[in-house]
């Protein structure tokens, strides 16, 4: 399985995650939608997909969660015939990420939780400082970047 990260201090924190939760599929983004790093995924165009997707899914329970209990949603869960969905916000000193992970009878619910929970306070920790400078979240360069890191991920950087 392929497990690539665009930014070196990523990349130690999700490896133990998939190796101590043994999911199938892995996959942090900026909650723009930007892969970060991934577990799994064969081909770009499926992380891109997944991306736009959970990026989409958070925003919306984000705020589905504000309308009707005050608070965002957090920590959502799927669960399928053989294979389930998690996905959550992680803090760090960089701003927020979103983490999406697909499991199946490997692993469990409970497990992934677990190992989320420390993946959170892994990656807080390796994070370096927020970068001096304030860029726009979406900036005229945002495809450009989406790219590098899509090839980065698969070597081709």
């Amino acid at each position: 399985m392929i497990k690539a990260a665009v930014e070196g201090w990523i990349e130690l924190p999700i490896r133990k995650f998939v190796d101590d939760s043994q999911v199938v599929l892995a996959l942090l983004l900026h909650p723009t939608g930007q892969v970060m790093a991934q577990h799994g995924f064969t081909r770009a165009m499926d992380i891109m997909s997944a991306c736009a997707l959970a990026s989409a899914i958070n925003a919306s329970s984000v705020e589905l969660g504000k309308m009707l209990d005050g608070k965002p949603f957090s920590g959502l869960h799927h669960g399928g015939v053989n294979r389930q969905l998690f996905l959550a916000e992680t803090p760090t000193p960089r701003g927020p990420y979103i983490f999406l992970t697909v499991f199946n009878e490997e692993s469990s619910l409970g497990l992934v939780r677990m190992f989320f929970d420390e993946f959170r306070t892994n990656l807080a920790s390796a994070a370096p400082p927020p970068p001096a400078t304030n860029q726009p979240t979406l900036n005229e360069n945002f495809e450009k970047e989406l790219n590098r890191n899509l090839a980065a991920l698969f070597g081709r950087a």
